[in-house]
């Protein structure tokens, strides 16, 4: 498999020096439960210091959390679940997932629900089964929009819903998360094996599930395996540091807010070359230590030495 060739990064998207508001990119985050607060918070957070607009929904709880904290999001919008919809159609990539819950799925096949509209599944009270027919419903629905599906909507979602995606669609799985949607067992695990190519020893399999799904793969580890139907590429690089929660996160609303201005392929390839950089980048300063909240403050100082670059 080829590595990803990092002169690709001049063809990103630069905001023109005469654009204005909401002419650079436009992003809808859905994620967040009663559970699980910080990671809409670090996808948002970086989304927000690259596109114009972030709209930002999730449970009354996490809004008022990221309302009180304002002076992190000045140029987004904190909307209600129920008008989620309303900035579907203005947003140009949407990510879904990050800090919802996710349940026994053999329990759902039993459950009686018509899906009709959005209403009727907010009030479903159980939380990893709203998140399972929130994302089936939106994707069901809204099949032409770029998607990112991340954490908890990607281990609750069917894979047959891909299908009418059109390539519009980015995964951003772990080793965990890909083993059990593609019902895959990778020969060895990451925590046993200093050779990563042995961990990805099968990149063949992660390439067929792309083209059999119509969709891009992201699939995160020491080596990063991006695959598209029709092309394949790894990216090495980060360091221990990443490991700690929420640089997943960071990861995916770094890859959203490409996407809203920018070629899916290249999007998913971009941010994950550029978190991992940003990673080695914090460690020759800290060594290991930092967070994913550190992680979020490095990335623009990577972007912006690519776009001083380009010009």
């Amino acid at each position: 498999m080829k590595d990803f060739n990092p002169t690709l990064l001049k063809s990103l998207y630069i905001p023109p020096a005469d654009s204005h508001k909401g002419q650079n990119g436009k992003v809808l985050l859905i994620g967040g439960s009663h559970l699980f607060h910080a990671s809409t918070l670090w996808a948002l957070e970086i989304a927000s210091k690259i596109v114009d607009m972030v709209f930002y929904a999730s449970v009354p709880e996490n809004n008022e959390i990221v309302q009180k904290n304002k002076e992190l999001f000045r140029n987004g919008i904190v909307i209600q679940q129920k008008d989620i919809e309303s900035y579907i159609e203005e947003a140009e990539a949407i990510l879904i997932g990050p800090g919802m819950v996710r349940s026994d799925k053999s329990r759902i096949f039993n459950f009686q629900f018509s899906i009709f509209n959005l209403e009727e599944i907010l009030k479903i009270e159980d939380e990893g089964e709203q998140t399972y027919f929130l994302t089936k419903y939106l994707l069901e629905k809204y099949p032409e929009k770029k998607w990112i599906i991340d954490a908890g909507a990607l281990q609750m979602m069917e894979l047959e819903w891909l299908r009418q995606l059109n390539e519009n669609v980015i995964l951003t799985p772990h080793q965990g998360e890909f083993e059990r949607i593609f019902n895959f067992q990778f020969p060895i695990s990451n925590s046993q094996s200093k050779n990563n190519d042995s961990i990805y020893n099968d990149k063949a399999f992660i390439s067929d599930m792309a083209k059999k799904y119509n969709c891009i793969i992201l699939l995160k580890g020491e080596t990063d395996i991006i695959c598209s139907p029709e092309d394949c590429v790894q990216i090495t690089g980060g360091n221990a540091g990443m490991t700690k929660g929420g640089t997943g996160d960071v990861l995916a609303g770094l890859v959203t807010a490409l996407a809203s201005k920018n070629d899916l392929f290249l999007s998913a390839c971009a941010g994950s070359y550029i978190n991992k950089k940003a990673g080695e980048s914090l460690f020759r300063k800290v060594g290991y230590y930092f967070n994913a909240s550190d992680l979020v403050n490095e990335v623009p100082v990577l972007m912006g030495e690519i776009v001083n670059d380009k010009q």
